[in-house]
């Protein structure tokens, strides 16, 4: 059979000079796209790494997509990623990440026509459903960006096939080991430091791990280097010189509760956005200079959004950035295409101050799933609201508000922007039977955070056999703060739930006086409040509940009665 890819080698050739990667995708039945995969690996070096949870006993470098996250720092030429039974969204933006210019990502999906109606494996991950779903919205919201990009290629069983041909280019020159001159201003900004917060963000491939290691290379004191894994910090280990002391947060925090640091000079803390931020508040104010380095985009979470949050809070912190690509060239078509997928790009639009909308005259428009693939603006823009407020939102949370059943999304709108944005899980319904269950603690069905906590914590097995709603996210723009929006949203969500004949609303957030008056103010009952500081929040978990019906407001009266003492705890932990 003659191969359809007589010129890969060639091709594969320029595509090194140009400094890119390329997308071949090969969709068809299971055993036909390993095959073809076979042949176009074939006569073409490269690590051809696969990442798949059942790679072919031929394929001599395979991790399961548990472990993408272990390639994070390193750098592959060539990648297989094996997605016939499911797409790992997170697993694929950080294998994209590794890969060198002059890479193919030969990505393997099941037959096109059936593809976004076949159930995706990855969604028992997401969903909380009990089998896998079929996640039609990003599926075919992926299709159509495939057939879009004319840098892709794809490759379908029964039809013909031709790899994209490049266009003529300059040929691109690899990085040497030097610092670059983004990379250069930063050091002496950094080399120049007698104390202070450095905050380094940029997205995959820009060197700030490299430059983190030239750093610690350069300076004459000790350094120090924390990351949440150590394979995160490989590569800064690498460009150290050998100078490089690495801890994991929990031995820092251990080592620094018996001897203060009082001879290091930097603490260089690695992929900061992944760490739980009470233990970065700790690891911050132990030290004279710290730099945490963060990706603007990733599967963890979002760089922007930890700026926005985090970063916010500090009394005094420098904002760097490094935005040019080392990796790969400008011009790699492969990173924009994953940015558009993933939305990872994408900051909602600012609503101007002059079309801020009054409280009396908010556009709230609820919002279907179906809608996402019509309107690709307002997703960009609600996710993006998201995405900024919430900074551990990830890839994962971008397939569940496209596909997952039982959720519900509205939007405060100004003329046509996003000024607010809120976020809804179906819970409760029960079965008295499934629910006392619960309750005894020998059953726990996937879903239903507040409905099977109150149940099997709270003692009130109403609240699993009641239905109700949960508030999974809520954000404004910032811009927009202040002017009734959230109380907007959350009163036509009452609303709906009155008209549906739901009984109680609910929400769980990390305690803190601010946030339970805003609940307060909205009509919500604190329930249940945490016996343990939560290790992503530093607060105690916290239930409240807005009663809806009769029984709503029965079972809301019985859990306030329990919740005070365990409230008076979580108020002394907030004060400062």
């Amino acid at each position: 059979m003659t191969s359809p890819w007589p010129d890969k080698i060639a091709l594969q050739q320029q595509m090194q000079r140009h400094g890119v990667r390329h997308l071949l995708v090969i969709s068809g039945e299971a055993d036909w796209c390993a095959e073809q995969a076979a042949d176009f690996i074939d006569g073409q070096p490269g690590d051809w790494t696969w990442l798949s949870d059942t790679p072919p006993l031929w394929a001599a470098d395979a991790l399961p997509f548990s472990a993408a996250h272990t390639l994070l720092g390193q750098e592959r030429l060539h990648g297989v990623f094996d997605a016939r039974q499911g797409l790992n969204v997170e697993a694929l933006a950080a294998f994209a990440g590794i890969l060198q210019a002059g890479s193919w990502l030969v990505l393997l999906v099941p037959e096109w026509q059936q593809w976004a109606q076949r159930p995706d494996a990855d969604s028992l991950r997401w969903s909380e459903q009990p089998q896998p779903i079929a996640t039609p919205n990003f599926i075919q919201r992926l299709q159509s960006l495939i057939l879009q990009d004319a840098a892709c290629t794809l490759h379908r069983q029964h039809q013909p096939c031709e790899l994209t041909v490049l266009p003529e280019a300059a040929d691109w020159t690899p990085p040497d080991g030097q610092p670059t001159l983004e990379q250069q201003r930063v050091l002496q900004q950094l080399n120049a430091a007698q104390s202070g917060i450095y905050v380094l963000t940029a997205p995959r491939g820009r060197g700030k791990s490299t430059l983190a290691g030239m750093l610690v290379a350069d300076w004459p004191g000790e350094c120090w280097v924390t990351a949440p894994a150590k394979s995160a910090a490989d590569r800064l280990a690498e460009q150290s010189a050998g100078k490089v002391r690495f801890w994991s947060p929990d031995a820092l925090l251990a080592q620094l509760e018996q001897h203060p640091a009082a001879d290091v000079d930097w603490l260089l803390i690695d992929e900061a956005a992944a760490i739980p931020t009470p233990q970065l508040s700790r690891l911050i104010a132990a030290f004279p200079r710290v730099l945490l380095t963060t990706t603007v985009q990733g599967y963890e979470g979002t760089g922007r959004g930890f700026i926005l949050k985090f970063c916010a809070s500090l009394p005094q912190w420098h904002d760097l950035r490094l935005d040019a690509p080392i990796r790969w060239s400008k011009a790699d078509p492969l990173e924009p295409f994953l940015n558009q997928l993933l939305l990872f790009n994408d900051a909602p639009a600012e609503v101007p101050v002059e079309v801020l909308p009054s409280e009396q005259s908010l556009q709230l428009t609820a919002i279907q799933c179906g809608e996402w693939l019509s309107e690709p603006g307002l997703l960009a823009d609600f996710y993006g609201l998201l995405t900024s407020a919430h900074y551990r939102t990830s890839p994962l949370d971008l397939r569940r508000l496209m596909d997952a059943p039982g959720l519900s999304f509205a939007a405060a709108m100004a003329g046509d922007r996003v000024a607010g944005a809120i976020w809804l899980v179906e819970e409760g319904g029960l079965s008295p039977t499934l629910a006392h269950e619960v309750w005894a603690g020998r059953r726990r069905p996937r879903g239903n955070l507040v409905a099977q906590s109150l149940a099997a914590h709270g003692g009130q097995i109403d609240a699993a056999v009641l239905r109700s709603r949960r508030v999974s996210r809520i954000a404004v723009q910032p811009g927009a703060r202040r002017q009734g929006i959230a109380r907007a949203l959350l009163a036509q969500q009452a609303e709906m739930a009155a008209n549906e004949g739901l009984d109680f609303l609910s929400v769980s957030f990390g305690y803190t006086a601010e946030l339970s008056a805003l609940w307060q103010q909205a009509g919500y009952r604190l329930l249940r409040v945490g016996s343990q500081l939560e290790a992503s929040s530093g607060c105690y978990a916290t239930m409240a509940a807005l009663p809806i019906s009769n029984a709503g407001r029965r079972m809301v009266e019985q859990g306030r009665t329990t919740a005070g003492a365990r409230l008076a705890l979580a108020a002394a932990a907030d004060r400062p």
